[in-house]
């Protein structure tokens, strides 16, 4: 079995919804569990995706609950995503965001900034899930990469040097989406969505002592495909996360000139369904079962499917 790489980029809940759909079908199509990744790096709504992994608990009841019907999903979903809070923190967001954005326009505008909802219904998603795990830290190499708000740079919790945080609360760190969420406290500083930084964070592999036989990037908020009657930042977010992530795989590339690289992003159906609300609760369950089907495709393709067959040690059934 080759030593593989697993990048789970963020991008909301239709985000989370791409990579269960995405990984479901790989496992589907080859009989490769995730959770063989010899690293795995979560940002935002992939930390999340992360935790599951390394919990073992990629499958459909984790994303969806065991409601029967569309309003029962909703409602377990929101019940996580959306604890509503008395939004606090103006001071901190003027001074590390508002501030320095006038003196300098920039996107870093939303450092700090309040939130209507509190991160603790995302940790207690995870703990439900992981058990036990979701207060420790997974033995397998796991990056979840969050913001620091005050020093301006990532965090990828996990590694040699972030702060000792239990996996809950890297998730949520990771997942503070500003201006949804409020900054998460950990360790005395402030942490806010790792994708300020950069939605994918791939290059973090590179940490690893030895050269990786595949590098595999599911990237929700990277995607190449026009987004029908998108709004503008819409494109904005994919060019960011376009750009920064070909930055990553230059310099992994770079430094491991024989390691293989698959990206995969959603194509227009799924784009379509996820917009313009990365955050809609609505669109989950759509958005899963359009990348299902979109995977079926995707996946087939020579160009995928000989890369999936060289490294994930495929089943024939």
């Amino acid at each position: 079995m080759s030593k593989v790489g697993l990048v789970l980029g963020g991008g909301g809940i239709t985000g989370a919804a791409f990579h269960f759909g995405t990984l479901l079908a790989i496992e589907m199509a080859t009989g490769w569990n995730p959770n063989d990744s010899e690293v795995l790096i979560g940002t935002s709504s992939g930390a999340f995706v992360a935790a599951t992994i390394r919990a073992n608990s990629l499958h459909l009841n984790a994303f969806a609950g065991t409601g029967d019907t569309e309003e029962e999903i909703h409602e377990w979903l929101n019940g996580y995503l959306y604890r509503r809070g008395t939004p606090r923190g103006a001071i901190r967001w003027i001074r590390k965001g508002l501030i320095p954005a006038i003196r300098k326009p920039n996107l870093y505008v939303t450092l700090g900034s309040p939130g209507l909802y509190r991160t603790e219904g995302l940790a207690e998603w995870v703990t439900d899930i992981a058990g036990d795990l979701a207060a420790s830290w997974p033995e397998k190499p796991t990056a979840i990469v969050a913001y620091d708000v005050e020093a301006r740079t990532r965090t990828p919790f996990g590694t040699e040097g972030a702060p000792e945080v239990s996996l809950a609360d890297a998730v949520a760190a990771s997942s503070a989406v500003p201006f949804v969420y409020e900054p998460v406290k950990i360790a005395n500083r402030w942490y806010a969505d790792g994708g300020l930084a950069s939605g994918t964070s791939a290059d973090l592999l590179l940490a690893h002592p030895d050269p990786l036989d595949l590098v595999l990037v599911i990237a929700p908020l990277a995607a190449t495909e026009p987004r029908k009657r998108g709004r503008f930042y819409e494109d904005m977010f994919d060019r960011a996360g376009r750009t920064a992530l070909a930055a990553e795989l230059a310099s992994i590339r770079s430094a491991w000139p024989e390691t293989e690289i698959l990206v995969l992003r959603p194509d227009e159906t799924v784009l379509d369904i996820a917009r313009p609300n990365p955050m809609s609760v609505g669109a989950a369950i759509p958005a899963f079962l359009t990348t299902l089907r979109s995977m079926r495709f995707e996946l087939a393709r020579p160009s995928v499917w000989s890369v999936l067959e060289n490294h994930l040690g495929v089943v024939v059934r």
